[in-house]
């Protein structure tokens, strides 16, 4: 691997449609041949007292994703542009390697169930090959210390300290994305809309950055993982016809924690071209990181919570998630699944809004987007204070 060159002409938008177009392409094409592979080899999901389907499914969904995500990279490789985010990182070939991994277990898990511990396992090693293949955190901005001029300071990471935070934020986000995935499409649009959301403030990067290709491989990642999850979409969204399983979750936890960690964990907080003006500037990579993980690890966390103050395993499965909650008060399924869209749209593509607008017109949007989300969840309780 050679030194990262800058200056690289154009911004290959373009390029990265098409990559994301043809990995939903293979990947609604495949989702169908899963879905027979699935029936034949018995992983089919048989409905339980938490679960809101009433039929049988086959799920492995997140063989078919994986498929797109392969495809798509495979042709960005081929594309002369595209290709530099291959030649100066590991980064592409750590995701299709630790993609590959958590996709095995996730597979053998939608089979034979398998126990909590053997998947944590999985779910490790494959974060552990991110890890070695140089997808870490290496420095984070913090608001507090530095010089009476500076606006924070920067704390730098050893290798210890950032692979081991790479390895805790891919184990959150694989949860968080397991724990979310308890309605039709939620999972898949909530992937959707997160990884969307990370490619459009990596293609800020690549302005801000002049073109530097070390802004390649982020933008790329979250580009197939939108494309992997708009394929399935159709397949899954209610009434689903085949689920995603641990496979995909799993699949779009990794990538997410990959594509966040590529874009904001290497940053050049001094120097680089989003950390120069103001404390909002230099918050953006963390406010986007934090918007577009925020509404799968509010439900981890209230789990969590929950489960152990009620004295059971914090992975002890129950009925109390947001989407469940959002049933419970009289939402349909399909019109709580399309409430935490926008949940997650609101915030995810206004913390990317903050790196490229004035902040104060961002702030009023977001906050009136805030504010009809709130209102259309709360319809069915207004509607029954009204009636009584």
């Amino acid at each position: 691997m050679g030194p990262l060159p800058t200056n690289v002409p154009g911004l290959p938008i373009r390029e990265y449609a098409l990559v994301c177009l043809v990995t939903a392409a293979v990947t609604f094409l495949l989702t169908g041949l899963v879905r027979l592979l699935a029936i034949r080899v018995g992983a089919v999901a048989y409905p339980r007292k938490r679960d809101v389907h009433v039929k049988p499914m086959p799920r492995m969904g997140g063989v078919a994703m994986f498929g797109g995500v392969v495809a798509g990279l495979w042709l960005a490789h081929q594309l002369p542009v595209l290709r530099r985010a291959f030649e100066y990182t590991f980064d592409i070939q750590a995701v299709l390697i630790a993609g590959a991994v958590i996709v095995l277990v996730g597979a053998l898990d939608d089979r034979f169930e398998l126990d909590s511990l053997t998947k944590a396992a999985g779910q490790t090693t494959s974060a552990g090959v991110l890890v070695l293949l140089g997808v870490q955190w290496f420095a984070f901005w913090l608001p507090w210390g530095g010089s009476e001029n500076s606006l924070g300071s920067v704390l730098l990471l050893s290798g210890n300290q950032g692979g081991l935070l790479t390895v805790l934020l891919v184990l959150t986000m694989v949860n968080a994305m397991n724990f979310v995935d308890g309605l039709d499409g939620l999972a898949a649009g909530i992937g959707m809309i997160a990884a969307a959301a990370t490619c459009a403030f990596s293609l800020g990067l690549l302005v801000d950055r002049g073109g530097d290709v070390g802004t390649y491989p982020p933008a790329l990642i979250a580009a197939t993982l939108a494309g992997a999850c708009l394929g399935f979409l159709p397949h899954n969204f209610q009434p689903a016809r085949i689920f995603m399983g641990d496979s995909g979750s799993m699949l779009i936890g990794l990538m997410l924690a990959a594509a966040s960690t590529t874009a904001s964990g290497r940053l050049d907080y001094v120097n680089a071209g989003v950390g120069a003006k103001d404390a909002i500037a230099l918050l953006s990579p963390l406010l986007v990181v934090a918007a577009v993980l925020f509404v799968p690890l509010l439900d981890l966390l209230m789990a969590v919570v929950r489960r152990t103050r009620a004295g059971r395993s914090p992975f002890a499965p129950d009925k109390m998630h947001l989407h469940h909650r959002l049933v419970e008060i009289g939402h349909s399924q399909r019109r709580a699944v399309l409430l935490i869209y926008l949940w997650a749209a609101v915030l995810a593509f206004g913390a990317v809004a903050l790196t490229l607008f004035d902040a104060f017109v961002v702030g009023w949007g977001v906050g009136l987007g805030l504010l009809l989300a709130l209102l259309a969840s709360a319809i069915p309780r207004l509607r029954e204070a009204r009636r009584t």
